[in-house]
């Protein structure tokens, strides 16, 4: 999964010259919370509603609302934007961006692509990704199988035992539980109880989980 599969492409972006309120409009119209500032072509800073609301004067400021707004009107983004920003390239797997967000402890990283600026990815772009890896949306039963002692083999196994059975997976993915791997199969919803049976049948230690099915 490469961060161009995931990313937002529709990017609005802001010069370094343009007003706070400006930009607090812009956010607050695409309900959107960071914009990345560009000067001839290239990126140069951030500007997120966190770094805004953190420049702006607090409650217990003597300043009347008339002069809040004026300084807003006067104040432009390169003034306060974060000029440090991490990035990443769009042809980089999406666990590298999400590798960079916890080092780095960022909620977005600008997408570079031959120096340009074409598009963002944010932390729910990440947590949508997980569910569609997951298949989320697909009503299903989770079986766990146990790996105690890994070895190769262990998925072509597994896919053996379902195809003879003429079971489906709809995903699959491996965690880790200490030393124990753990393969995460989800399966058609009425087939969970035989693929868990089956496959204690031949010798793995297997658990039908939980139900799984999306939330509205």
């Amino acid at each position: 999964m490469s961060v161009r599969d995931f990313m937002s492409t529709n990017v609005i972006t802001v010069p370094p010259e343009t007003k706070i309120s400006i930009a607090v409009n812009l956010m607050k119209s695409n309900n959107i919370h960071r914009l990345p500032v560009i000067d001839n072509g290239q990126l140069v800073g951030l500007i997120t509603a966190g770094i805004i609301q953190a420049a702006s004067p607090s409650q217990a400021t003597s300043l009347s609302i008339y002069e809040y707004n004026y300084l807003l009107n006067k104040m432009t983004v390169k003034e306060i934007m974060e000029t440090t920003v991490r990035t990443i390239g769009a042809d980089d797997f999406l666990e590298d961006a999400i590798y960079k967000m916890l080092k780095y402890q960022v909620g977005v990283l600008p997408v570079i692509s031959n120096n340009e600026t074409i598009g963002i990815i944010t932390n729910n772009d990440i947590l949508k990704a997980f569910l569609d890896v997951t298949d989320y949306k697909e009503s299903a039963t989770v079986v766990q199988v146990f790996i105690h002692q890994d070895r190769t083999g262990v998925i072509y196994e597994i896919g053996k035992i379902m195809a003879d059975n003429n079971l489906n997976i709809q995903t699959l993915m491996v965690t880790h539980q200490g030393t124990i791997k753990v393969v995460e199969i989800h399966v058609d919803r009425k087939d969970g109880f035989s693929v868990a049976s089956k496959l204690r049948e031949a010798g793995f230690d297997a658990k039908e989980a939980s139900h799984y099915k999306h939330v509205t």
